[in-house]
């Protein structure tokens, strides 16, 4: 008998003193008679916490364990439940949580524990415990994710040689998830398992709850997919703005360019910073910001080929004009000039020269797409070559365009991301 034990049962009632009499709780029960038998069971009282930046869980939990312990039996027929503190004087498994990275016993008003003894040995010790557990999430569909969580209980020091554990009532011993309400997620399956834990040290026993969580994809539809596609549907405004009101089309993109920017970096402020995986949210809001960025884009190739086509249009006057005077010209000349042979070759020398003429004006207009002068004129050449007749109809063509192909880009969207 320990001293210390000793002098905690002189104040005890004699049925406890009589069970603690001679009781070693440095030594486990059936210490030369085989391991112990451990059951457990859990009550998930709430899950307060589910962080994707730490990747961790904090739930709240009531973990009860079950054993045998063949020097507590006592004779009658009603069990015993002892005051919490008296734990210290009796042998309780080192039962710890894995992955776990901040755990506490709650001990408001005392020490939540409860120790109950059966008349044939059997202990009952239950705890309640706030544990924050680690929980690798993969995100790529997010917010479209499941994640599977675990809870994973082991034996610190005791092998399987000295300890083993089992769930009290199979997938049953953990009660709790059905009531359970969670802001953002919804539990749809948990199942328990047993296993070992292979350490360099040996082979440990270890029991894992597995639970799957669905996230709830309405609260980001309200806040974050129906702001983004009205946004690309007010980009399509401008489309129906007449291309000469350049500050209403301009404000109208570069103002729709900012906010989905703004909408983009909210959408991350609840997700880690560094990841290596593209997240489903990220490849929806840029695929709204190319369409949005797109729009405005569009406007500049409208804008620039009207100012081309009114340059265009001066320059062939400007050509009209000079030809139309150089034909006065000659038609003055034959009306004023006799009908002598002379004046017969003058007027042929005049034709040659203007058809001379116009075959080097010719000349020199197409000789610049084929001249390697500059980088310069061989951008030129490159819009004449992609010269629209009607600049106009750009927009004609962009009010069908973007909407149905963001439609169809929608439709791979949600039936990859949903069912796939």
């Amino acid at each position: 008998q320990i001293p210390e034990a000793e002098g905690k049962g002189e104040i005890l009632p004699p049925t406890i003193q009589k069970i603690i009499k001679g009781y070693n709780k440095y030594l486990r029960p059936f210490f030369d008679n085989g391991p112990v038998s451990v059951g457990m069971s859990l009550d998930i009282a709430s899950i307060d916490t589910i962080s994707e930046i730490n990747m961790d869980y904090t739930a709240t939990i009531f973990l009860r364990q079950r054993w045998t312990d063949e020097r507590l039996c006592f004779d009658g027929n009603k069990s015993l439940s002892l005051d919490g503190r008296l734990v210290e004087m009796l042998w309780v498994p080192d039962t710890f949580i894995v992955d776990s990275k901040k755990s506490f016993l709650h001990d408001i008003t005392v020490e939540n524990r409860l120790i109950r003894i059966y008349p044939n040995g059997t202990v009952l010790y239950a705890l309640r415990i706030t544990t924050t557990v680690a929980c690798s999430m993969d995100l790529t569909k997010y917010p479209m994710d499941k994640q599977t969580c675990t809870l994973q209980l082991e034996s610190w020091g005791y092998n399987i040689n000295d300890v083993t554990f089992y769930w009290t009532r199979g997938n049953d011993s953990v009660r709790g998830l059905d009531t359970l309400r969670l802001a953002q997620y919804t539990v749809e399956d948990h199942f328990t398992s047993v296993s070992e834990a292979v350490y360099e040290t040996g082979h440990y026993p270890k029991l894992v709850f597995h639970f799957e969580l669905k996230r709830n994809i309405l609260y980001f539809i309200l806040e974050t997919y129906v702001p983004s596609i009205l946004l690309v549907v007010l980009s399509w405004v401008s489309f129906w703005i007449s291309q000469s009101s350049v500050p209403a089309r301009i404000c109208i993109g570069v103002t729709t360019v900012l906010t989905m920017t703004t909408l983009m970096m909210g959408a991350r402020t609840s997700l880690p910073n560094a990841n290596c995986f593209i997240k489903a949210i990220d490849v929806y809001l840029g695929i709204c910001f190319s369409f949005i960025f797109g729009a405005l884009l569009e406007y500049a190739v409208a804008h620039f080929c009207t100012l081309h086509r009114l340059s265009s249009k001066e320059l062939q006057k400007d050509e009209d004009e000079e030809v139309e005077e150089e034909r006065n010209g000659v038609l003055a000349a034959v009306t004023n000039s006799s009908s002598d042979p002379d004046d017969m070759n003058k007027l042929d020398s005049n034709k040659s020269s203007k058809t001379s003429v116009d075959g080097k004006r010719e000349r020199s207009k197409h000789s610049g797409c084929g001249s390697p002068m500059s980088v310069v004129k061989r951008l030129f050449c490159i819009f004449d070559c992609l010269h629209v007749k009607n600049p106009y109809h750009i927009d004609n063509y962009a009010r069908f365009s973007f909407p149905l192909s963001f439609i169809i880009i929608n439709v791979f969207y949600w039936v990859y991301y949903l069912y796939f």
